[in-house]
């Protein structure tokens, strides 16, 4: 799918990069009742104070710590550069790797789970599981 290791990053970032104001509060992307996922459903304009509701969608990005954004950031910064990442910061390369490595784990379960969730709403869909069969499938799916 992809020819080399910053080929991935580059999509990834172009993917999901959302532009965050470190000064700003950030939410939260789970459920603080159910720790479910969580989907933006509201926007405003702080300039000029228009609203917008509506079923927005969400990039992987969005669902990554904040923590993980800023490593992505900086790395996407250093031009992909784990050795110019490594100078110019506190980790070495090995934590550098390690923490890629993560987040490229991460990435792929992630899609993996969406998968699945997406066959087990085609089941029902279908009619081949029940909503109750369907719920506890995506309750399983999510961690819960």
């Amino acid at each position: 799918m992809f020819s080399n290791f910053s080929e991935f990053l580059l999509t990834l970032l172009l993917d999901m990069l959302i532009f965050v104001d470190m000064a700003t509060k950030l939410l939260s992307t789970s459920c603080p009742a159910c720790g479910l996922p969580m989907q933006t459903a509201a926007m405003a304009c702080t300039a000029c104070g228009v609203k917008i509701e509506g079923n927005f969608s969400e990039t992987f990005f969005d669902r990554l710590t904040p923590e993980d954004q800023k490593f992505l950031e900086q790395y996407l910064l250093a031009g992909f550069s784990i050795k110019t990442l490594e100078q110019a910061g506190s980790l070495g390369y090995a934590a550098i790797r390690s923490r890629l490595d993560k987040l490229i784990a991460n990435y792929k379960a992630l899609t993996k789970m969406d998968a699945q969730k997406k066959a087990v709403l085609e089941q029902l869909r279908t009619d081949a599981i029940s909503v109750a069969e369907a719920k506890e499938k995506l309750e399983k799916l999510s961690g819960g």
